[in-house]
C-alpha cells in the first residue's frame, strides 16, 4: 500500500482524541479582547480601535495583538510596554464578555460521553489560557496550554505544543482532531500529522482556509458535527 493511502485510511474517523483551540473556537472573547486592548492603548494616549480591526488583529496571541493595534511608528519598547501593560491588566481584567459559543458545552460534555480525551492548546499566553478555561469551560478538558507555559511551547503552526498535549494526553496523531477557527490551526494540525477540522463560527472568514492554502479535512458549521467524528458511545 502506499504511504499516502496509508495515511489516509489512518486519518479517518472515530477518533478518540480532540484538542481545541481556545479563542474563536471554543470561546467568544472577542468583545474582552476589544475592551481590554483600547483600555491599555487609553492609558498610553493611543487611538483605539473598532470591534472588526480587533477581529483583524487576533489569532496569532496577544504579542501579535498588541504590535498591530499600537500605532505603526510606535518605537518597540513603547510597544513592549504596552504588551506588558496588557498582560498585568489581563490578571484583573473581568472577562465577563467572554462565553461559549452556542453548543460548546454540550459538544465536551458528549465527547466525554464517548470516552474521548480533550485538550486545548492555543496561542493565547499559557497564564490567561489557564484564567479563562477556569472561569468559563472549568473542569470540561484534560488539559490546556498557551503560548509560553511550562512546555515554553512556540506558537502554532509549530507542532512543538500540539504533539506534546497529545503525549499528554496519552494519544497519538492519528488518532487526534485539533480544531480551529483559523488557517493557522489547520497547518499545525497538518505538521503534527492530525485531522483537521475548521469551525465557520469564530474569527475568520471560512474562506480564508482556501485563500491560504490550508483548507480543513472537515469545515464544521454546528460542533454536532465534530461529535460525528468520536467513537460510538456504549
Amino acid at each position: 500500500m502506499a504511504a499516502e493511502e496509508m495515511k489516509a485510511q489512518a486519518l479517518e474517523p472515530p477518533f478518540d482524541t480532540f484538542i481545541f483551540d481556545l479563542d474563536g473556537t471554543l470561546l467568544d472573547t472577542l468583545d474582552d479582547l476589544m475592551v481590554l486592548t483600547n483600555d491599555v492603548l487609553a492609558e498610553f494616549d493611543m487611538p483605539t480601535h473598532t470591534r472588526e480591526e480587533i477581529n483583524s488583529y487576533v489569532g496569532n496571541g496577544a504579542a501579535a495583538l498588541i504590535y498591530q493595534a499600537v500605532p505603526a511608528d510606535t518605537p518597540p519598547a513603547v510597544a513592549d510596554a504596552c504588551l506588558a501593560r496588557w498582560k498585568e491588566a489581563y490578571d484583573r481584567y473581568p472577562n465577563d464578555l467572554t462565553k461559549p459559543y452556542p453548543g460548546i458545552e454540550s459538544m465536551l460534555a458528549e465527547l466525554r460521553r464517548h470516552d474521548c480525551r480533550l485538550g486545548i492548546l492555543s496561542n493565547k499566553f499559557d497564564r490567561g489560557v489557564t484564567f479563562i478555561v477556569e472561569k468559563c469551560l472549568a473542569g470540561q478538558v484534560d488539559v490546556a496550554h498557551g503560548e509560553g507555559g511550562e512546555g515554553h511551547f512556540p506558537r502554532k503552526p509549530d507542532p512543538t505544543g500540539l504533539l506534546a498535549t497529545i503525549e499528554e494526553l496519552g494519544s497519538t496523531p492519528a488518532r487526534t482532531v485539533y480544531i480551529g477557527d483559523s488557517p493557522g490551526d489547520i497547518h499545525a494540525a497538518r505538521n503534527a500529522g492530525c485531522y483537521a477540522v475548521g469551525v465557520d463560527w469564530g474569527y475568520h472568514d471560512p474562506a480564508d482556509f482556501a485563500a491560504e492554502g490550508w483548507e480543513p479535512d472537515l469545515l464544521a458549521s454546528n460542533p454536532e458535527q465534530i461529535v460525528a467524528l468520536a467513537p460510538v458511545a456504549v
